[in-house]
């Protein structure tokens, strides 16, 4: 009988030589080189991890319905390897799959896409994948992606996917705003939405949604007539896909005085991170507000809580309701496979996502302590979609 081989390729860029500068870069190859950089300086590190165990009794058991053989290709996503989540996967799916190869090439979840599409990938695992992806995919099949959540995403570990905070000055009378509210703040008119790459006119606002002052929020005295300072986080990154898929109705245009960041490369080679600059400038401004995580939380700035809904309910930015789901801002990481509608899974695709969205294999997503697992109903939803 021959033994599984899972191979588990950590991510691999080509890094050039290390350019000779004498100030910051923008250079789009040094800042992918500092990239580089920080994430090997993570990869198998547990920073923040999380040592609470919660009960996961509720998720499926796996058990074995097909014996897996040959070779599974799973492209995307580098944070599943830079932590020791694929060690933990691999170890546990060796022991029921023992003439099971898988093959995993996870250098970005920008590959996830581009490895189904080509058809060298067997399984995508990826952020929410982008509209030019999503309509790519569309183009060549004719049907979208199927897409399954594979774990919730982590409440303060910067890189795995942290839920978003919104964030004001530590002097900011402010406690809670709705996603109208925050929607008035951060977007702006528009003509309406895109839900996939499906245009919604419905989603249309006027420019009496905008909220522009503090007073419009409620606040009296000093604030009443001061503008509201917003600052936008890293742009052309998944928290702004967030921002807009959830608060903005799929809209794509945000306020007009939004204060912009972007990623730059130090002469040393490492990377000053947008979402640390913004913060930088939040705390000093008494009159901001932005977008960012709790890995970024400093004891100048406070996050308010959230509602989906006008009237509430307002729920606090907790570990507990990040992995409960209940906390409105919270990200995913995702599977992505190709399955022809009305077509079954792949028999070896399927066994491999049975498992990952099972008991056992959520327990190791809680054991790794970065992501945090899926609650029972959440990962029943998933599991449903591939029957």
């Amino acid at each position: 009988m021959n033994r599984i081989l899972l191979i588990l390729t950590a991510a691999t860029l080509a890094v050039p030589a290390a350019r000779s500068q004498e100030t910051n870069s923008r250079d789009a190859i040094d800042v992918q080189n500092a990239r580089y950089n920080v994430l090997k300086s993570r990869r198998k590190v547990h920073p923040n991890q999380y040592y609470k165990k919660y009960d996961l009794s509720g998720l499926p058991e796996y058990k074995p319905g097909h014996k897996v053989y040959g070779t599974l290709r799973i492209w995307g996503l580098n944070y599943i390897t830079d932590s020791n989540l694929g060690d933990y996967w691999k170890s546990a799916f060796i022991g029921y799959h023992p003439q099971a190869e898988i093959e995993w090439h996870t250098p970005t979840a920008l590959v996830s896409v581009a490895g189904l599409i080509t058809g060298v990938a067997d399984i995508g695992t990826s952020r929410p994948i982008t509209y030019d992806e999503l309509l790519t995919f569309e183009r060549v099949f004719g049907y979208p992606p199927l897409e399954l959540t594979m774990a919730t995403g982590s409440f303060n570990v910067q890189g795995w996917a942290p839920a978003l905070a919104i964030f004001v000055h530590k002097d900011n009378p402010i406690t809670r705003l709705t996603f109208r509210q925050i929607d008035g703040i951060f977007g702006a008119e528009r003509d309406g939405g895109f839900v996939g790459v499906e245009w919604h006119p419905e989603y249309a606002r006027g420019p009496e949604g905008n909220i522009r002052k503090w007073g419009q929020l409620g606040l009296t005295g000093e604030w009443a007539d001061h503008d509201i300072n917003f600052y936008g986080g890293g742009h052309r990154r998944h928290e702004q896909f967030v921002i807009e898929k959830k608060v903005l109705h799929g809209g794509t245009k945000w306020n007009e005085r939004m204060h912009e960041y972007s990623n730059y490369a130090r002469p040393d080679g490492t990377m000053s991170i947008a979402l640390v600059q913004q913060i930088e400038d939040l705390e000093k401004d008494r009159y901001g507000i932005g977008y960012n995580s709790m890995a970024q939380v400093t004891p100048g700035i406070k996050p308010v809580a959230i509602a989906e809904k006008d009237g509430g309910p307002y729920v606090e930015l907790t570990l507990d309701n990040v992995q409960n789901r209940t906390y409105p801002l919270i990200s995913e990481e995702y599977f992505y496979i190709n399955r022809r509608p009305g077509q079954p899974v792949d028999a070896n695709v399927r066994e491999f996502l049975r498992y990952a969205l099972s008991r056992q294999g959520q327990d190791a997503v809680m054991r790794d302590g970065r992501f945090l697992p899926l609650t029972a109903e959440a990962a029943k939803e998933q599991l449903a979609k591939l029957e």
